[in-house]
């Protein structure tokens, strides 16, 4: 009876024996009642109480009981810590992302988890679908998905998205109101959210990013063009973009820092979220007699436009961001027409290349686990995050919020991209060609199947190449 009793109720056994030893002394005083004098019966208080006691001490002592030592930021000895995951997972931007931080958990797990003052604790993931790349989906969905994280979850950390700007903008309010450190690792590209940071920092300073934006990979960009110009003498180019913020903002800045550089500028041509025909905007670029196209896409469906290029012999070279592009199964999604594609991977690490001594481990180890290269944006930087985040734990000493939002403003370390340091102003990751100064870009080119580095030239595995009908 005494066992049904607490498997029924779910009642702790100390609990109940404390209520059972209560119930059987208030009896016995009862019967007593009025034969005791007044000494007598603190005397027999005393005693009681020593005598509840007694079996609580015993059975806890003898590991009975749950042996709950608090540990740092007053979380129990060797519970898990939670990174909350906001990711879009049908999208390579979400399952990508997801990838990466899945194995660097796995592999600090692995190790023996995260080293919080002397304690060993492991990393454990939620995540949960904000589906913020669909189209038609409100932004609120992605809102619901980062608040369920903090309250039902119980996250300590949310490391990922949201991806779309427009989703991640509003959560940093989120982060503020829960006071709960923000890791920004794919998607986003927009430098709003950093400079949110810079304009009210007591208002926005948990949140971080470990990827570069727009502002730095169109910086990559000219770099690019400009070697076209001298080498080629090309000086016309096309600008297509996708109808989101990050692409439109890159579409505008293009076309007006081309125009200043002195090259001829056909007007953008916008397309909604999952266009299915680019035709009519390839035949306006080969009109006006453009040399390059410059595409900013993180739309699947512009793997048709690749395949529409390559039927059309477009005179031009396809250079920009374009998602489907990124990915190792480009080439047979478009049956080799993607060839001569250049495209950024954002962050290095995101395709092979030696960037430092741990890039290579870790696109193989990638590749073990999940069967696949690094897909494309969003891998290097979550893989990254969660060991960023692994050492400003570390070196903070305890998971509270304020003395790991310190210790990750002190980051400088080696990681797989690069030198991790964040600006003091933006929290965004410095940006550098130079591995030893800071998270190095990626722009790789489809050659014969494979994508292949072509700029910066310290990471370059092979030269800039155009597409032979352009001869």
């Amino acid at each position: 009876m005494f066992f049904m009793t607490i498997q029924v109720y779910r009642i702790k056994p100390e609990i109940f024996i404390l209520f059972r030893y209560g119930t059987l002394i208030a009896r016995y005083i009862k019967k007593r009642k009025g034969c005791v004098s007044a000494v007598r019966k603190r005397m027999w208080f005393m005693g009681i109480c020593v005598f509840l006691l007694l079996p609580l001490l015993f059975m806890w002592g003898c590991g009975g009981g749950k042996k709950e030592v608090a540990g740092p930021g007053g979380d129990p000895i060797g519970d898990p810590i939670i990174i909350g995951s906001a990711l879009p997972v049908a999208f390579s931007y979400g399952w990508v992302g997801e990838r990466g931080i899945r194995l660097a958990v796995e592999e600090i797990n692995a190790a023996g988890g995260v080293n919080v003052g002397g304690v060993m604790r492991p990393f454990k993931v939620e995540v949960i679908d904000t589906r913020d790349l669909e189209a038609g989906v409100p932004v609120s969905e992605a809102l619901l998905a980062v608040e369920k994280l903090i309250l039902e979850k119980k996250a300590h950390f949310l490391v990922g998205g949201p991806a779309r700007t427009e989703a991640l903008l509003p959560t940093l309010d989120l982060v503020n109101k829960h006071e709960i450190i923000h890791i920004s690792s794919t998607g986003s590209f927009s430098p709003r959210s950093n400079q949110m940071v810079k304009d009210d920092y007591e208002k926005y300073k948990f949140h971080f990013k470990t990827t570069c934006w727009t502002f730095t990979m169109l910086g990559d960009f000219y770099g690019v063009l400009d070697s076209l110009k001298e080498e080629h003498g090309f000086n016309k180019i096309a600008v297509m973009v996708q109808d989101v913020a990050h692409a439109r903002q890159a579409g505008e800045i293009v076309s007006k820092r081309m125009a200043e550089k002195g090259w001829d500028v056909m007007d953008p041509i916008i397309y909604p979220t999952g266009t299915l025909d680019y035709s009519d905007g390839l035949l306006r670029a080969r009109k006006f007699g453009a040399q390059v196209l410059f595409v900013w896409m993180d739309m699947p469906e512009s793997v048709i436009m690749m395949r529409q290029y390559r039927d059309m012999q477009i005179p031009a070279i396809p250079i920009g961001f374009i998602n489907a592009a990124e990915h190792p199964d480009f080439w047979n999604a478009t049956e080799g027409k993607g060839e001569y594609t250049l495209n950024h991977l954002v962050n290095s690490g995101n395709a092979p290349a030696v960037v430092t001594p741990l890039t290579m481990p870790f696109v193989e180890a990638y590749k073990a686990r999940w069967g696949v290269e690094p897909e494309g944006y969003g891998a290097s930087s979550s893989y990254q995050a969660i060991y960023t985040l692994k050492d400003a734990i570390e070196r903070a000493g305890t998971i509270e919020t304020y003395a790991v939002l310190a210790a990750l403003e002190a980051t400088d370390m080696e990681g797989v991209y690069g030198r991790v340091r964040f600006d003091p102003e933006t929290h965004l990751v410095m940006h550098s060609l130079d591995p030893a100064e800071g998270a190095v870009p990626q722009i790789i080119q489809w050659l014969d199947g494979k994508r292949e580095t072509v700029f910066p030239p310290s990471i370059a595995t092979k030269q800039l190449q155009l597409p032979p009908w352009m001869n």
